[in-house]
């Protein structure tokens, strides 16, 4: 087609073009208002949206005052309140003063000494057992340590004859208020001891060879040179009996734990002292002890060593006694002294103790469950033992 003929056709093309462009102009303007309408509405929402935000602002600003005026409100009573109660535990103190606890129980000298002769006479005589008891540690079988509490000192236990779940806590080795948890449970899960009950006792501890044992806590009170064991009622909170340790001239029994004098330990067949003299400072002695009138029935010399001792318990008659060394490392049962001599010295196991972080500071055997609540520096553990029976000789 030549050119002529494409300038004919434009006369005949433009009003198409026009038409075009003006639908193309009508589109765009339609747009741009629709663009405009959407702009303007969101100008209206973005400005609701700021008022509503700065409603919102001042409304949580109100609420922060308010609660900061009800802080200090509950600060106020708070230290309000801990007035009221130090001001009340100076008068219960006070009261305390003006009635004081029970006084130990005196000791008729004459009796405390026809006791300690009839005692020694019986001295290192083969016992007679009073069960059928005739088992001996095999083994640990397993470790549980349960938390750290108080200080690198210490002892906690149950009662050793009785089927309370209580769990009895003394912290330190001088101290005169015992913690008692209801159940293992609140023992373990909580770090405080809001859970805990308080006992204060008469008189200060020594030591950590005390026990709890049918609902009597027997524990060791040290009065200038002398040791007392006290029977402490742990239902009417009240001393039943105390007694002079009749031992002359005492050291410390284990030679890793110097405050602890006398070791109260409690097994099948009743109650136990383990105690150590000047007379033979190298080993240690055992004494049978009537529960209720705190007698001494009969007394033993051992041939197991203070030196290196860290603690020791009693189980079916014979004496554990637990070894480490004063930089710490594996602690093992490395003495048995069996009273009644149904278990030779070669037959006993040596036992060793799992890997733990220090050295004991106490070790309670529980002849209930067959178990020992051990404290570790700081750490309260629980030993399950295999228990294995013993050899005549």
């Amino acid at each position: 087609m030549g050119p002529w003929r494409c300038l004919l056709l434009l006369p005949l093309l433009a009003p198409a073009l026009r038409a075009q462009q003006q639908q193309f102009m009508e589109y765009v303007e339609r747009r741009l208002t629709l663009l405009e309408e959407r702009i303007s509405q969101w100008h209206d929402q973005s400005s609701r949206y700021s008022t509503e935000l700065r409603d919102f602002k001042n409304q949580v600003l109100g609420m922060l005052e308010a609660a900061e005026k009800e802080r200090e409100a509950m600060r106020a009573e708070a230290e309000s309140a801990a007035v009221r109660v130090d001001r009340l535990e100076r008068e219960v103190d006070y009261l305390e003063t003006q009635n004081p606890a029970p006084p130990c129980v005196e000791v008729d000298e004459t009796l405390m000494d026809k006791q300690v002769a009839t005692a020694k006479q019986r001295k290192n005589e083969k016992y007679t057992k009073l069960t059928d008891c005739s088992d001996t540690i095999a083994s640990v079988r397993a470790m549980k340590i349960l938390k750290r509490f108080g200080s690198a000192s210490g002892l906690w236990t149950k009662d050793a004859a009785g089927s309370s779940e209580k769990i009895y806590v003394f912290d330190g080795t001088a101290n005169d208020t015992v913690y008692v948890f209801p159940r293992m449970r609140e023992f373990t899960l909580f770090s405080a001891t809001r859970k805990a009950a308080r006992i204060k006792l008469p008189y200060p501890w020594v030591g950590t060879g005390h026990l709890v044992y049918d609902g009597h806590l027997y524990y060791i009170r040290q009065q200038g040179l002398s040791f007392q064991v006290i029977k402490f009622n742990l239902a009417n909170k009240t001393v039943v009996d105390s007694s002079v340790f009749p031992a002359e001239e005492q050291i410390p029994v284990f030679g890793l734990s110097p405050s602890t004098y006398i070791e109260v330990s409690a097994d099948e067949e009743g109650l136990w002292a383990i105690y150590a003299t000047k007379e033979d400072e190298k080993n240690m002695c055992l004494a049978k002890l009537d529960p209720g009138s705190l007698d001494i029935e009969q007394m033993w010399d051992t041939p197991c060593p203070r030196e290196n001792a860290e603690g020791a318990f009693v189980v079916c008659g014979a004496l554990h006694v637990v070894y480490n060394t004063r930089l710490p490392s594996r602690a093992r049962v490395q003495c048995v002294f069996d009273v009644s001599g149904t278990l030779a010295p070669e037959d006993a196991s040596l036992v060793y103790f799992p890997k733990r972080y220090g050295s004991h500071a106490s070790l309670k055997y529980s002849p209930r469950e067959r178990q020992i609540y051990a404290w570790d520096d700081g750490y309260q553990i629980i030993y399950r033992m295999e228990m294995k029976k013993k050899l005549e000789v």
